[in-house]
């Protein structure tokens, strides 16, 4: 069965192929889930909670562009939205704005371990980290999808990043990083 007609079925209500169009692509959502939750069970809600809105509103879909695209933008909108409700973000003037870059060089750093410290990340700095450096999003996107100021956003990527590489060079300078 082609894509296109697994689709058809899906707005349809098929049992059948919303659990195919679900297996095809749980692994991408979920790390996509996983970027943008504290933790796993988290990520596994938004997950869920991602899939009901996908499959609600599959009438939507108008076969222009990529479903997966289509997709990626509900899971990271579902995730997010646990977020806008809590005004977990401070207002903030530009003009106190430090650039701050962050490279990450060391092929001793794990994939894990670089999740794990963006996930222990504060609500508002990693939403707009990942939504910046991971999901090539502009600052007005993101401005516009989490109800802040380009300000705001330019300033929680800034802290997001001095944060991620405080605790890279913390690290680094462990003795025993090397064998982690």
């Amino acid at each position: 069965m082609s894509l296109k007609q697994l689709i058809e079925r899906c707005k349809k209500n098929d049992a059948q192929a919303q659990s195919q169009l679900y297996k095809l692509y749980a692994s991408k959502l979920f790390s996509i889930c996983l970027k943008y939750s504290r933790n796993y069970a988290e990520a596994e809600d938004n997950l869920q909670d991602a899939y009901i809105t996908i499959f609600k509103k599959m009438h939507q879909f108008k076969n222009q562009g990529s479903v997966e695209g289509w997709m990626k933008r509900i899971t990271i909108n579902t995730a997010l939205q646990r977020y806008r409700s809590k005004g977990v973000y401070d207002i903030i003037n530009e003009d106190h704005i430090e650039d701050v870059t962050l490279e990450i060089d060391d092929d001793n750093l794990s994939i894990d371990y670089l999740l794990n410290i963006i996930q222990e990340l504060p609500d508002r700095y990693r939403l707009v980290f990942n939504l910046y450096a991971l999901d090539d999003y502009s600052h007005k996107e993101i401005a516009n999808l989490l109800n802040i100021s380009t300000g705001t956003s330019k300033s929680n990527l800034a802290r997001a990043r001095m944060i991620l590489k405080n605790k890279i060079e913390q690290y680094k300078s462990r003795p025993n990083s090397q064998s982690l």
